[in-house]
């Protein structure tokens, strides 16, 4: 069990504290609640760019990066649809260092004349090259790109955290970002954990004393989100390419429900019954019966608003596209058609319980997912989000696997180019 304490600050921060006197460590997570999804559809990638520049230094700290490693620690961040987290890792007794660090950051006190602002021209091409190396220049880089357009026409998960079109990034300007950052990077839209060898009423006064006084109390942006109603998906949606790829590719994707439904559960268990180790359905008949795919997988995007559930494989040399996308609704079918044995249903949520457990293991991972639990408004599921997998029944399983019909369907083909064999 995760035992914490929390509280919310004048000016709208909120706080989490969890004691673990069994590391010498502490881990300092920020959370804000903006992603990809907080973007202008003509802007898009500014939130991901905004991790960036928050590593760029301030006047007080112009390295950020050396001062962490000086105190003997480490700091990343990630940034997704939904959210972008931050995270430093050092020796607990540099704990209020940590703290002034992210203060520094938050009050935005950059050296706005100078550095900082070169920066930004250095982070847009670090940040257009990550898109060239890790979207364009890598085989299957491009199929979310491909494919999230084609599964959302309104909502903005149409696109990737690194920008529908690299060009509103290597375009944005000062102005734009610093209007970005005021809007996002507040307070009030974020949450705080602290986790480790923390004396747990030292470490609220020092929060108090160097978070605690910036800004000024507003509604919460993150429990107060604008959310986005994608219009049902009534007709199958094709797209193929043509593509410098080992292996063709089969991406099939279904919009489902949103991060709040118990529906949710049960869409992730269907994904483990389907293609979760080797004793899973797909990976027995498709890979190991058939030997039509080299690998297959079903999983969930897990976004707060209705995300996506998606089978991707790639196939076995000379495996027929059309062969293997039959036998993949064929196992759909069968789902929606019979339901899953108990026995089939408990194994699935055994695994869901022992990746629970171990996903807390460190220090850091409980402060994240204080952090993410508290953003989603559940706080209690730090503990007991497990008995949310157990509380699946063969018939919900059975009622979300109806949903995955043809006509609410997103394929992408990604087709390995084909060479003149006399070549």
């Amino acid at each position: 069990m995760v035992s914490y304490s929390d509280l919310t600050l004048e000016n709208g921060l909120r706080l989490l504290l969890h004691r673990d006197t069994t590391t010498p460590l502490v881990t300092v997570n920020l959370l804000y609640g903006v992603g990809s999804r907080d973007e202008r559809s003509d802007r898009t990638g500014l939130a991901h760019l905004m991790e960036h520049l928050m590593f760029g230094g301030t006047r007080e700290y112009p390295d950020f990066d050396r001062v962490v490693d000086d105190l003997g620690g480490e700091s990343n961040a990630f940034t997704n649809n939904d959210y972008t987290n931050y995270y430093l890792t050092l020796p607990a007794q540099h704990l209020r260092e940590a703290l002034h660090l992210e203060a520094d950051r938050l009050r935005g006190d950059w050296n706005i004349d100078g550095e900082y602002w070169k920066a930004l021209e250095v982070q847009k091409r670090v940040v257009t090259e990550e898109y060239n190396q890790r979207y364009m220049n890598q085989p299957y880089g491009d199929a979310w790109m491909l494919l999230r357009p084609l599964c959302y026409k309104l909502h903005p998960y149409r696109w990737c955290t690194i920008g529908a079109d690299i060009r509103h990034v290597q375009e944005a300007t000062a102005d734009e970002v610093r209007e970005f950052f005021s809007r996002y990077y507040r307070p009030s839209n974020a949450t705080l954990a602290i986790a480790g060898n923390i004396d747990m009423e030292q470490a609220t006064n020092w929060v108090r004393q160097t978070l605690g006084s910036i800004g000024q109390p507003s509604q919460p942006l993150h429990r107060a989100r604008t959310t986005f109603d994608e219009p049902e998906q009534t007709e199958a949606r094709r797209l193929e390419v043509e593509r410098e790829v080992p292996n063709t590719a089969i991406y099939k994707a279904w919009v489902m429900c949103d991060r709040w439904s118990e529906d949710y559960y049960a869409y992730d268990m269907l994904s483990d019954v389907l293609a979760s180790g080797h004793s899973s359905r797909l990976y027995r008949r498709l890979v190991v019966e058939e030997q039509l795919f080299a690998e297959i997988n079903a999983y969930i995007t897990g976004d707060l608003d209705k995300g996506l559930f998606a089978v991707s494989g790639k196939l076995r040399e000379g495996a027929s596209t059309e062969q293997a996308e039959r036998a993949i609704d064929e196992e759909i079918d069968h789902l929606q058609q019979t339901p899953v044995e108990s026995r089939e249903l408990e194994k699935v949520a055994n695994r869901f319980e022992n990746t629970f457990v171990y996903s807390q293991y460190k220090a850091s991972d409980r402060a994240l997912s204080l952090c993410y639990f508290d953003m989603i408004g559940q706080l209690e599921l730090v503990n007991h989000e497990p008995e949310c997998y157990r509380r699946v029944t063969p018939d919900g399983l059975q009622r979300v696997a109806k949903r995955l019909t043809p006509e609410r369907c997103s394929t992408l083909i990604m087709e390995k180019v084909k060479r003149d064999s006399k070549q």
